[in-house]
């Protein structure tokens, strides 16, 4: 009995704990369990959380992303730019999620074709990114108009008529793409062939190729999947601040990466969900959320970041530390009867 309850809390630990933090946080601040404050909080977890999403399917696989954030402004930028030179959503859409996939592309090229550490090759993607969209931009904001409908991405609201077609249910477009973002990665980790290669590499790389699978054009996949997210949510922050700003979402990646580990992913490789990704990237803004209501200075949110991060990939390696010991004494157990 005992051993089932421990199962099940460790399965849902993550939702318990977000539970927690937001009894923790209307008891702190009469504020926080407002719509205005709850809608405002989903706007901001947006960007992260997709970007968070990338993460998780790269984490998984064995890899990594370290230029999440800058290729985010790259690809923001030459979306805003498009917005400013055509006048067409569409279009400055498709331009955000192009220069996310290109991006990506020469990440997947580096790690998978060359060989490179993903830590390497993304940091080299980072600074690549960041300096191209300063050098496009001169160091200055793409200016948009105050009225512009590029804003309308990450300000505006969805109308859904409700039944009888007089009260409407208001969801705003950030959300809207965040939970199709989310739904696309279930779907992939949970109930293709690509999300069965990602956990079998992330696992075990060399079992994996003797098993069949393609782990170079699957490491494609995954990074190039990112991309499109990265590019995505480039066009989401521009859009919601309403100018291209070239050194904008600096951090991002690592707000990603949090996201991801506190949901449950293993740096480790093997595992992760996408529902303990999004768990995680609520933890996470809600924490920012509770810690800005109550006055908690910016350089202290840092340090709790950080402590964050820290505690989470102890966490890791304690429980995998465990598994391998009950594993290792099984094997011991099984060895001794069979002697026996």
């Amino acid at each position: 009995m005992s051993t089932k309850i421990s199962s099940i809390l460790r399965r849902y630990s993550i939702f318990l704990v977000l539970i927690v933090i937001i009894i923790v946080g209307n008891a702190l601040h009469h504020n926080f369990l407002t719509v205005a404050n709850m809608t405002n909080v989903a706007r901001q977890l947006t960007v992260p959380a997709i970007l968070a999403f990338g993460a998780t399917i790269l984490i998984i696989g064995g890899m990594l992303d370290l230029s999440a954030g800058s290729v985010l402004a790259l690809a923001g930028v030459l979306a805003a730019q498009v917005y400013v030179d055509t006048d067409s959503l569409i279009l400055t859409m498709i331009v955000g999620i192009i220069v996310g996939v290109l991006c990506n592309g020469i990440n997947a090229l580096m790690v998978a074709t060359l060989k490179a550490p993903p830590f390497i090759a993304t940091l080299a993607m980072m600074a690549m990114a960041r300096g191209a969209a300063l050098q496009y931009t001169e160091g200055r904001n793409v200016v948009m108009d105050h009225d512009s409908r590029f804003s309308v991405f990450g300000q505006g609201d969805f109308q859904m008529p409700w039944f009888g077609g007089e009260s409407l249910v208001t969801i705003p477009y950030p959300i809207l793409f965040l939970i199709l973002i989310f739904i696309i990665t279930w779907y992939i980790l949970r109930h293709t062939r690509l999300g069965r290669s990602v956990y079998a590499i992330g696992g075990n790389e060399e079992a994996a190729k003797a098993s069949g699978i393609n782990v170079v054009r699957s490491k494609y996949m995954m990074y190039l999947i990112n991309g499109a997210f990265v590019g995505l949510a480039g066009v989401l922050f521009m859009s919601r601040i309403n100018i291209g700003q070239p050194n904008g979402a600096e951090g991002y990646e690592f707000q990603a990466l949090t996201a991801a580990v506190i949901g449950g992913t293993s740096f480790s490789g093997g595992v992760g969900t996408a529902s303990g990704t999004l768990v995680g990237a609520f933890i996470v803004r809600f924490l920012d959320n509770i810690m800005n209501l109550v006055g908690v200075g910016s350089h202290v949110q840092r340090i709790v970041r950080g402590a964050i991060i820290a505690l989470a990939v102890i966490y890791d390696i304690w429980m995998k530390n465990r598994k391998t010991r009950s594993v290792m004494g099984n094997i011991d157990t099984k060895k001794v009867i069979k002697e026996e």
